[in-house]
C-alpha cells in the first residue's frame, strides 16, 4: 500500500468535506474510516476549519504526516452529501487507489452550479420575501428585491475587489444595502427603509456558521467551535457597522 497516495486521497476528500461545510467531526470521521478500510491500522485525524492533518504508519513502520490547508469555506450541500456518499462507497469497496483519486477529483465537477444570472436572481427573491415576514408591504419587498440584486452582484462579481475577508465584504455589502434602500424609500418606491434593510440584510446574517459552531461546541470540538463563533460574531459586526454607516451617509445626502 503506498501510504503517500493514501495520505493524498484521505486529505484530499478531507478538504472538500470542510470546504462544502461539513461541521469537524464529520470531516475527522470520514477521513479516518477511509484510512481504516484501506489500511485497517491505526491512524490519526485532526481538523479545524483552517487546516487538516493526518498521520498513519507506514508498511516499514515509519510515521507519515500530510498537513493541508484550508482556504475556503462555505456551504454546498450538495457537493457534502457526494462527498459523504463516495467516502461510503470508497469504504465498502476499496477500489485501487489510482482510481480512487480520480473519483475524487471528478466531485467538484460533477456537482450542479447554476449560471450568476439564476444566483442572482434568488439573492432578489430572498429579501422580497423576507420583508413581509417584518410587516413590510408590496412596495417594501420590491425595494428589498431590488436591494437584494445590486447585494447580489456585489458578493458574485465584487471578489476581485473585496477579495476573501469575510469581514470587509459583510461590512462593504451592508452598507451598500442600507443606503440603497434609503434611497429607494426617499424615492418612493418603498415605505419603511427599517424594513427594507432588515430584509436585505438577512442575506448575509451567517446562520449556517453559527448553528455549526454551537454544534461543534456541544459535540465537543471546542476550539473549532469557538473559531466559527468568532467568525459569526466578525460578520454579525460587519453587518451592524455597514448598515450604520449607509444610513448616515444617506441621511448626510
Amino acid at each position: 500500500m503506498d501510504s503517500d497516495k493514501l495520505l493524498n486521497l484521505a486529505t484530499s476528500l478531507g478538504c472538500l468535506l470542510a470546504e462544502s461545510g461539513a461541521e469537524i467531526s464529520r470531516v475527522e470521521e470520514s477521513v479516518y474510516r477511509l484510512l481504516q478500510a484501506y489500511q485497517g491500522k491505526d491512524a490519526q485525524v485532526f481538523a479545524i476549519p483552517s487546516c487538516l492533518i493526518v498521520s498513519l504508519m507506514a508498511e516499514d513502520g515509519r510515521p507519515v504526516t500530510r498537513m493541508r490547508r484550508i482556504s475556503a469555506h462555505g456551504t454546498d450541500l450538495e457537493l457534502l452529501e457526494s462527498c459523504n456518499a463516495l467516502c461510503r462507497q470508497l469504504c465498502r469497496t476499496v477500489p485501487p487507489l489510482d482510481e480512487a483519486r480520480a473519483m475524487v477529483d471528478r466531485l467538484p465537477a460533477s456537482c450542479r452550479r447554476h449560471r450568476p444570472a439564476t444566483v442572482l436572481l434568488g439573492y432578489g427573491i430572498a429579501p422580497a420575501f423576507f420583508c413581509p415576514l417584518f410587516g413590510g408591504g408590496f412596495w417594501d419587498s420590491l425595494s428589498a428585491f431590488f436591494c437584494g440584486l445590486v447585494v447580489g452582484t456585489c458578493l458574485l462579481f465584487g471578489g476581485r475587489w473585496l477579495g476573501s475577508n469575510s469581514f470587509l465584504r459583510t461590512l462593504v455589502c451592508s452598507g451598500i444595502a442600507s443606503l440603497l434602500s434609503l434611497l429607494l424609500v426617499r424615492a418612493g418606491l418603498g415605505n419603511n427603509v427599517d424594513l427594507v434593510t432588515i430584509g436585505v440584510l438577512m442575506l448575509l446574517v451567517p446562520g449556517v456558521a453559527l448553528t455549526n459552531a454551537m454544534r461543534e461546541i456541544v459535540a465537543g470540538d471546542t476550539y473549532s467551535g469557538l473559531s466559527r463563533t468568532a467568525e459569526a460574531i466578525l460578520i454579525a459586526t460587519g453587518i451592524a457597522l455597514g448598515a450604520a454607516v449607509g444610513l448616515g451617509i444617506g441621511y448626510i445626502l
